[in-house]
């Protein structure tokens, strides 16, 4: 963040208080929420989060196995979102991309596919 410290020094020291606030033991314990930063950075595809986060969540008490859980949580988050997404618009795409007696729609996309 020295970017941040150097241009917006305000704006850092306000980042740090909420950082501050929320990691510490609360209604969840800072193990917890450790595990969660790294579920959450694992999706958001940061790895230096992921790394600080699990180098954090090692020093609040994590094992491996911890570690391991919370990045397969994520991963299902991440697997699972790809089929629900099809859902869009009240109706499941696949039903409507194979459904027979529709006669051939253009199914272009924005990319231009």
């Amino acid at each position: 963040m020295s970017f941040l410290n150097e241009m917006f020094p305000e704006a850092a020291e306000a980042f740090g208080q909420t950082r501050n606030s929320i990691f510490k033991d609360g209604f969840l314990d800072l193990k917890t929420k450790e595990l969660i930063a790294i579920a959450s950075s694992a999706l958001m595809r940061c790895q230096f989060c992921v790394d600080v986060y699990s180098q954090r969540a090692v020093a609040a008490g994590a094992t491996k196995e911890d570690i391991a859980e919370a990045v397969s949580v994520a991963m299902f988050i991440a697997a699972s979102s790809q089929i629900e997404w099809t859902k869009v618009y009240g109706e499941k795409i696949y039903d409507r991309i194979f459904e027979k007696d529709k006669e051939k729609e253009d199914y272009s996309c924005c990319c231009g596919d």
